[in-house]
């Protein structure tokens, strides 16, 4: 599959924009059933206008390259962020052995405020979990479930994120190296592993805690299992982003019924002050 440029293309989006609107934009209605349940948003004279909305899975990195090049052109990697209409990325690799595989892993471990600490931690987005803490994986979870090695598969070398405890968790956004809050234009991730459809999405919220979009990756096409989902604004009014992985947490117990889905890449748009 690729970037929803067309019907046939669009896997569970649910937008609080108009349907006109998401046309406009650059992609069409949905036209499979489930999607048009899925999508009856209804129009609000204030919602946030929406730039572009993708979703896809198998082959996925011309659809992360246009994710990238929506979000900003410049791969920001300093804490003033030289580009304001730059991006930022998450690929877990800055990680130090001494924080991976472990569930301790902490929450502003990508947006240190301390002055002395690497340009490469004040990447300004938090984590937090309702669940038991978050983790960083080396190996695809295998030392969690010996199952998930072959189950789960790093889109870039070779770490990857979940939280634990919980197959929920958010991602909030301050100006980078700060505790100032802050707004992004649009956020996307890279997930593996997806099984069902409807399940596993990313919620947008705006300053004021209304939900003002929500896109469901779509489910794994090929061997590989890589989907990619997100959503891009007009400007910057993302304030923070849950997401919902699969519909079970991580765990040493596996079932037909369980769905476990862990990502890799987050991609966002320099944060802003509010």
């Amino acid at each position: 599959m690729r970037t929803i440029r067309h019907a046939t293309k669009i896997v569970g989006v649910l937008l609080t924009a108009t349907v006109m609107q998401a046309c406009s934009d650059g992609y069409d209605a949905p036209s499979a059933p489930t999607d048009v349940a899925r999508n009856g948003a209804t129009a609000a004279a204030a919602a946030p206008r929406i730039l572009r909305a993708i979703g896809a899975s198998g082959t996925i990195s011309d659809d992360v390259a246009q994710l990238q090049g929506l979000l900003g052109a410049t791969l920001n990697a300093t804490p003033d962020g030289a580009d304001p209409n730059g991006r930022r990325e998450i690929n877990w690799d800055a990680v130090p052995p001494a924080l991976t595989n472990t569930d301790a892993f902490p929450g502003d471990f990508f947006n240190a405020t301390d002055p002395a600490a690497p340009a490469g931690r004040k990447r300004g987005a938090i984590f937090t979990t309702a669940g038991t803490g978050l983790r960083v994986s080396d190996n695809d979870f295998n030392d969690v479930n010996p199952t998930y090695g072959a189950q789960f598969n790093f889109f870039s070398p070779v770490r990857t994120f979940s939280s634990v405890g919980s197959n929920v968790l958010d991602v909030l956004f301050q100006v980078p190296g700060t505790d100032t809050p802050a707004l992004v234009n649009g956020f996307g991730a890279i997930f593996s592993d997806v099984d069902r459809v409807l399940t596993t999405k990313l919620e947008y919220y705006d300053a004021s805690n209304r939900r003002i979009g929500v896109v469901f990756a779509p489910r794994r096409t090929d061997a590989n299992g890589h989907s990619v989902a997100g959503i891009v604004y007009t400007d910057k009014v993302v304030a923070r982003v849950r997401m919902t992985l699969g519909n079970a947490a991580l765990g040493p117990n596996e079932s037909s019924t369980r769905d476990a889905v862990i990502v890799d890449d987050f991609l966002y748009g320099e944060p802003r002050a509010r």
